[in-house]
């Protein structure tokens, strides 16, 4: 059949047969409500069929049971009609209360698979709906299956048949409960099913408690066919092959208001039975049922207590320990060390791990979490018992050294930094990892105290590129200068104290110019001549340095573009330094080359200089650098030597200029060390690179320089840093002056 009126089927089947059942009992030919009660019946179990060949597992299974109870019943029709026809009054009970009977186990298991199927015997649903049918089947036995059982004056076997009716019913409550408890939304097939089974549980009571006259039997058939119709449209509707939805156990209001109520049924038919003659009442079923409810709740409620229990331990877990090492976070830290410090003499060692960010960025953060584990694993293993380790987010942790003596937490660190040195596995990646340590301690001082002090020291350690500091008063009295430096950078780069001085980079054989090398200067109002190398690391560490350093490439920008257009003999490239924080800003390649459209410029006028330790580590620097390579600009490596020191550098970033720290310059002579700078020409002429030495301050430095076949140069012995005016009036020594000064030097 097309699939739009497969859709559909059930709703028409339902309208015609809901339709045959309702007006059945209106119908004054006995042959024709034969006809339709048996239309129905054969019709419903034809649907359920269909249904059931649409589905596997549990469900076609319950379908199919479903089919076999109804076909039993009709099969009890049909000997209930052959009997009437063959005898005046057919005797009670019957062959066809025995098919009647016979159906129900039938419908139970189709009801119990499909609960199943459903989730509704998961958990805590499966006592609660013991607990309503227990509460139920005292009623029912109350009111109705003991009535019959004692009455002597009907045959035994007419008793038992009478009683299985309404037992059969309780049974049949018993897995429709399950169903009508089930958290969550129902499918509308679900719903159909539930209907269709209270309709049969409520005909089987009123087939008990009222006399079955010939006017009432037909409305009491009615309410069977109709059942029969609700059925057999759950097997037809689309939503009877959804997935089952996954149950969970939310007591709810609605619940445990039926919960209540169920309890409330025994002592109301306690009630009732007292007020009945006689005072005659079933109170040994009454007493055990009361027992069977009470254990069922205490149950029920000690399911609630174990589940509350259970998720208390998780979130406390949670609250307390960090997920990914399963050490104790900040939060819990801090609170033994409270409890710790008013016992015995605590210190505190805080350590951070130098580079770790470069790990997340080139090796994916799993091998970075990976690489805390490893950590979290050597520093639990390794301090003393008494002592608490912690990990007090991202790369950092504490270790609480308690019952210590003066500097013993000093030497604990010290192990911890020897300890990180190791390598460590984080999956297929052998780390070389380094530690910052600051270590804290101190009479008097509470576990918050001791954890800032520690934090201050480690801080200290990390700006001053050094592994293990121990605090003191003055690094507090340096945290709030560096603080208010801070405040005064942010305040000063809004009002314009800064400035852009250009140093010239000069051609060794002639001493023309062919470049200046920008570098920012800060005059503060108050404060006067601030040194870089005071204000560029706590830019650095504020994130200030990213609106800092582009500030700085405009401006130097915008003034190569003036030279170009109004200087016949102006320099041919610009060169800006960048540092580490810039680089691993997302999109920074471009904001570069957005500045040089807006100046006008060709990429190759910029070279930007990147230092080893900016790029040492990978990631999304390389990436930066790389992405502004292949735009043209050109990329120069500076300082070369005083970092990583990595002559693979030279090979897998794309570098254009190699420039010699002063250092090496410095050491030409007098010392005899002439060897590096004799050395890195010797590569960058093998690489194809450009070689530049920084901080040359005399002729005999030039000279020499220029012998062993470096073409630039930079230092003060060619000019000082000076603003975009006075650059150009910078005064250079002659080429002769240059070369008589130079001339007879000798290599040492």
């Amino acid at each position: 059949m097309p699939r739009k009126f497969s859709a559909r089927w059930w709703a028409v089947w339902l309208a015609l047969a809901g339709t045959a059942a309702l007006a059945s009992p209106v119908l004054t030919a006995t042959a024709v409500q034969a006809t339709v009660s048996f239309s129905v019946s054969v019709g419903s179990c034809v649907m359920m069929i269909l249904g059931a060949r649409r589905q596997r597992g549990l469900s076609a299974a319950s379908w199919y049971l479903f089919a076999a109870g109804i076909a039993l019943w009709v099969l009890g029709d049909v000997v209930y009609g052959i009997q009437s026809a063959l005898v005046a009054t057919v005797p009670f009970p019957s062959w066809a209360d025995g098919c009647y009977l016979g159906s129900y186990p039938l419908l139970v298991a189709a009801l119990f698979l499909h609960a199943r199927q459903r989730g509704g015997l998961a958990g805590g649903t499966l006592i609660d709906s013991a607990i309503i049918t227990v509460g139920v089947g005292i009623v029912y036995w109350a009111l109705m299956i003991e009535p019959i059982l004692l009455d002597d004056s009907i045959p035994v076997l007419a008793r038992l048949v009478t009683a299985g009716y309404p037992t059969a019913g309780a049974v049949l409550c018993a897995v429709i409960v399950p169903m009508l408890l089930q958290q969550g939304a129902r499918t509308v097939s679900q719903w159909l099913l539930i209907v269709g089974s209270l309709l049969t549980v409520v005909a089987n009571g009123a087939y008990t408690l009222i006399p079955l006259t010939d006017g009432f039997a037909p409305f009491l058939f009615a309410g069977y066919l109709l059942a029969y119709a609700f059925w057999g449209a759950a097997a037809m509707h689309p939503s009877a092959t959804l997935p089952p939805v996954r149950p969970h156990d939310n007591p709810g209001r609605g619940r445990l208001l039926v919960l209540t109520g169920s309890m409330l049924l025994v002592p109301a038919v306690m009630l009732l039975q007292g007020e009945r003659a006689g005072g005659r009442s079933g109170w040994l079923t009454v007493a055990f049922g009361s027992m069977a409810l009470f254990v069922l709740v205490a149950s029920r409620l000690n399911g609630y207590i174990a589940r509350v229990d259970k998720q208390a331990v998780l979130l406390r877990r949670q609250a307390t320990s960090d997920d990914l090492t399963g050490l104790p976070n900040r939060r819990e830290f801090e609170r033994l060390a409270a409890t710790a410090v008013t016992r015995q003499p605590c210190q505190v060692v805080m350590l951070d791990l130098a580079g770790f960010k470069h790990i997340n960025d080139r090796l994916g953060r799993a091998a970075g979490d990976q690489a805390l584990v490893a950590v979290a694993g050597l520093l639990r293993e390794s301090v003393r018992d008494g002592d608490l380790v912690a990990r007090m987010g991202a790369d950092e942790f504490a270790v609480l050294v308690c019952d210590s003596r003066p500097g013993e937490a000093e030497a604990v660190a010290g192990r911890l930094a020897d300890l990180v040195r190791r390598p460590v596995h984080a999956g297929e990646h052998e780390l070389l990892l380094s530690a910052r340590l600051g270590v804290s301690s101190g009479s008097g001082a509470d576990a918050t105290e001791l954890v800032r002090r520690a934090d201050t020291a480690r801080y200290a350690a990390k700006t001053g590129g050094g592994h293990l500091v121990v605090y003191s008063a003055g690094l507090d009295e340096q945290a709030e200068a560096a603080e208010r430096l801070g405040a005064d950078l942010r305040h000063s780069l809004t009002d314009g104290d800064f400035h852009v001085v250009y140093q010239p980079i000069v051609e060794l054989a002639d001493a023309r110019t062919v470049a200046y090398e920008a570098l920012v200067r800060w005059v503060h109002p108050v404060r006067g001549f601030v040194s870089p190398a005071d204000f560029i690391p706590i830019a650095e560490d504020n994130g200030l340095i990213v609106e800092l350093g582009e500030w700085i490439m405009r401006t130097a920008c915008r003034q190569l573009a003036d030279w170009q257009r109004d200087r016949p003999d102006a320099p041919s490239y610009i060169s800006v330094n960048v540092s580490a924080r810039q680089l691993s800003e997302p999109g920074f390649a471009e904001v570069v080359t957005g500045i040089l459209r807006e100046c006008g410029l060709e990429p190759r006028a910029l070279l930007v200089e990147v230092t080893e330790t900016a790029i040492f580590g990978g990631g999304v620097a390389i990436e930066a650098v790389e992405a502004l390579h292949r735009a043209g600009v050109s990329i120069a490596l500076d300082d070369f030597g005083t970092g990583h020191s990595s002559l693979g550098l030279l090979r897998t970033v794309p570098v254009d200029v190699l420039k010699v720290d002063k250092s090496f310059v410095d050491e030409i002579t007098g010392t005899g060390r002439a060897v590096i700078v004799d050395a890195l020409i010797h590569v960058s002429n093998g690489l194809g690179l450009r070689a530049v030495a920084e901080g040359i301050e005399t002729a005999e430095q030039a000279g020499y320089l220029r012998e062993l076949g470096y073409r630039y140069g930079q230092g003060y012995f060619f000019g000082k840093p000076a603003r975009a005016e006075d650059s150009a009036a910078q005064i250079v020594p002659a080429v002769g002056e240059l070369l008589d000064q130079g001339r007879g030097h000798q290599a040492p």
